[in-house]
Formats: structure tokens, C-alpha cells, sequence
């Protein structure tokens, strides 16, 4: 059976509208597909203009590994900031668990982000993320948010 159901994408005008962070540390270009309060999926273009690639590493530049889970992050507050009864709402980076980086990704990727709220007491939530570049996994984790009014 096929899947009739139409993508909710989101421009970078209103991913700015459901987050706070602005450049230079909004990791998220563009979301391609979300369902308010339940999973959001979008990629990263990688950039060799990115401001911390002067320092890591000025000879292999390769994204931080803090920086791509900030994504995934990011992408699961969207999820989250998405649905209506969470909207204007902060979300908070409570904690990772499980995380595993297994390539490095460079200037020229495109990193394809996927968080999935997998469970959610009150303000409390959990979800599982994953980021790949040309279909292979480059990291994935579990990620711990809070709201905040």
C-alpha cells in the first residue's frame, strides 16, 4: 500500500519562527518532513564557510561531533515546538545517551537529520536521532529534552 500522505515541510523562516537560535548556531537549513509532536526530518548543508571550521581543523576540517548532535537536537525541538500545544515554548537539551559518531563529515555533505519523539511524560521527553550523509549513518543517539514555558 503506498503512503498518501502529504510531507509538511518547513523554510527556514518558519523553522526561525519555532527556535531560537539564530546563526551562527542554527544547524538546521531546512526541514523536509515533520508530524507535530512525534518526528521531524531535514538535512545540513555543510559548508567549508562554517566559522568553526578555522579551528577544527584548519588542515581536515571535520564538523564537531557536539555540533552534529546540536542538530539532531535542534531537529527533535522542532518535532516537539511543532505540535500547537507546545508552541512558544523552549526546549531544553537535558542529555544524550547512546551516542555514536562513526564517520566524519566534511565541507560538501549534506547531513540528513532525523529525531523521533519516542517517549514523553509532562515536560519530559525522550527521543532517538539519526544523521546520515549519502545514506550512510554518521551518528546516532538518544536524546533527553525538558520544556520550558
Amino acid at each position: 500500500m503506498t503512503d498518501m500522505r502529504t510531507p509538511k515541510p518547513l523554510d527556514i523562516g518558519q523553522i526561525e519562527a519555532l527556535l531560537p537560535q539564530r546563526y551562527p548556531f542554527l544547524m538546521i537549513d531546512r526541514v523536509t518532513d515533520h508530524e507535530p509532536g512525534g518526528w521531524a526530518k531535514g538535512y545540513k548543508c555543510v559548508s567549508a564557510n562554517e566559522a568553526y571550521f578555522a579551528g577544527h581543523f584548519p588542515q581536515k576540517k571535520v564538523m564537531p561531533g557536539a555540533l552534529i548532535i546540536e542538530a539532531l537536537a535542534q531537529m527533535g525541538a522542532i518535532a516537539i515546538l511543532s505540535a500547537p500545544e507546545d508552541q512558544g515554548k523552549l526546549a531544553l537539551f537535558s542529555g544524550i545517551r547512546q551516542a555514536r559518531f562513526l564517520r566524519p563529515v566534511v565541507p560538501g555533505d549534506v547531513l540528513h537529520l532525523d529525531c523521533r519523539i519516542t517517549r514523553r511524560k509532562g515536560p519530559v521527553g525522550l527521543g532517538t536521532a539519526v544523521a546520515t550523509v549519502d545514506g550512510e549513518t554518521v551518528c546516532d543517539a538518544e536524546l533527553i529534552f525538558a520544556l520550558q514555558a
